[in-house]
């Protein structure tokens, strides 16, 4: 009888030993004195210069955060993860910061098809996801419901296009245009569809859309096409490595018209691709420019050059940005626990940023304004302030 009665008390005290082990494998411990949040961004691949840029500006806001003395009384720790520039890499990224670095937050990806892959995962383990640069609009609502854990901090598509098909016709005064979209790319084609839609209310007339996909070297033919067209303006929405090529490969034809986008033309590499003299005449919608007088903004310039050596380009700033709204709402959650981080998020009003100041509205984006940037000898100059 005894031996019995030891045998069930050691099996109950291995049992609850199991228990409290595997609580303390899926929860961050109460005295911790980190708070890790998610970096699922794009730091090889297509797109890696975004990945890291908007990388930085997170870490510069956790590292000056820190320095102050913490969020909570604690030291804020990004925990990254490479998605590769591929949403099926994303998804598995985002997938590995949740379930095995238990972050009680995940912030990117960069591009918008990568964002769009990891929404599930984020909503289906009630962690939020916040993305500093994902502009298409069915991230944060899908089939008109508001997906409640998905938040940006950059305006979305639709603004951008709206914005660059009134500059075509206001200040370029275009009647006509071509656009070049990247069928492989959520965010070419939202942007794409916004353009068209202003540019022809604004009385402006679409004589051809043509296509290509992510990672083509080769768009003299279609090129050649569209120069027969005889457009005022080429509408590109494009990420900076085609956005370069095409821009060469346009102006070695005789394609002298201005050529214009969106924030994907945002990279010192397009200049490299391109040349300078190529993108003379081209211009595109931004979210901030390095070159405003604006004190907060040059003051962030001047930490990121002391921290990385280069000034920052927009993906940089929104992902200062992006990690001032988690710093904000961890403070005003008092908490960092997911459920309150997500409400702390939603309820975010009046957030002084460095692109500006952000108040989120119901469908978990930002209220702000943008502008439109020329190219100049390789140098990025402000034209433009646009505001929502």
């Amino acid at each position: 009888m005894l031996k019995k009665k030891s045998l069930i008390g050691l099996l109950t005290a291995v049992s609850l030993l199991g228990v409290m082990l595997t609580g303390c494998g899926s929860t961050p411990a109460a005295d911790s004195k980190e708070i890790k949040i998610g970096g699922n961004f794009e730091l090889t691949g297509g797109v890696a210069n975004y990945g890291k840029q908007t990388m930085n500006g997170v870490q510069l806001a956790f590292k000056e955060a820190n320095a102050a003395g913490g969020v909570l009384g604690k030291k804020i720790v990004l925990v990254t993860a490479d998605n590769k520039s591929e949403p099926s890499e994303a998804t598995n990224a985002i997938t590995k910061l949740i379930t095995q670095d238990k972050v009680s937050l995940v912030m990117g990806p960069v591009a918008s098809s990568n964002v769009l892959a990891t929404l599930q995962v984020g909503q289906d383990n009630k962690i939020p996801v916040i993305t500093a640069t994902g502009t298409n609009t069915k991230i944060t609502v899908d089939n008109g419901k508001v997906r409640p854990y998905a938040f940006r901090s950059c305006f979305i598509d639709p603004f951008q296009g709206t914005v660059m098909a009134n500059f075509a016709t206001k200040t370029l005064k275009a009647k006509t245009a071509v656009i070049f979209i990247d069928n492989s790319s959520d965010y070419s084609k939202g942007l794409a569809e916004s353009f068209e839609a202003q540019f022809v209310k604004d009385g402006g007339t679409i004589v051809g859309k043509e296509a290509f996909l992510q990672k083509d070297q080769d768009f003299k033919s279609t090129l050649t096409k569209i120069k027969v067209m005889n457009a005022d303006t080429i509408f590109i929405p494009a990420y900076y490595e085609e956005v370069g090529k095409i821009a060469k490969q346009a102006r070695e034809l005789g394609i002298n018209v201005p050529l214009i986008g969106t924030d994907g033309f945002d990279d010192p590499k397009v200049v490299e691709i391109a040349g300078v003299e190529a993108l003379n005449n081209t211009f595109f919608s931004n979210h901030y420019s390095a070159q405003d007088t604006d004190p907060r903004i040059q003051k962030f310039v001047a930490a990121f050059k002391a921290e990385y050596g280069q000034e920052p380009n927009a993906l940089a700033a929104l992902g200062y940005d992006a990690a001032l709204m988690v710093i904000d709402s961890i403070k005003r959650a008092n908490s960092t626990d997911p459920a309150k981080l997500r409400d702390a998020l939603e309820q975010t009003k009046d957030l002084q940023v460095v692109t500006g100041v952000i108040t989120m509205d119901a469908n978990h984006n930002p209220i702000k304004s943008g502008v439109v940037i020329e190219m100049k000898d390789g140098k990025q100059v402000f034209k433009e302030k646009i505001n929502p």
